[in-house]
């Protein structure tokens, strides 16, 4: 498999990094209302992925 060209449209990443702000508020939100363990592990799971997607995955810019 040929990861080199593995790439992220502007919109895709633009996506992603809105439901990872979305998916690290509700993961402070849960931590201060010490809320469900669970919760902590599915908001913290979401926020990590899409900061290491957006982290690793380069964005295809055009031009």
């Amino acid at each position: 498999m040929d990861f080199s060209s593995l790439t992220l449209s502007p919109a895709l990443a633009t996506l992603i990094f809105c439901l990872t702000c979305l998916a690290g508020h509700s993961y402070r939100r849960v931590w201060k209302a010490e809320g469900p363990i669970y919760q902590y592990w599915v908001f913290g799971l979401l926020a990590a992925s899409g900061l290491l997607i957006l982290g690793f995955i380069p964005v295809d810019l055009p031009g």
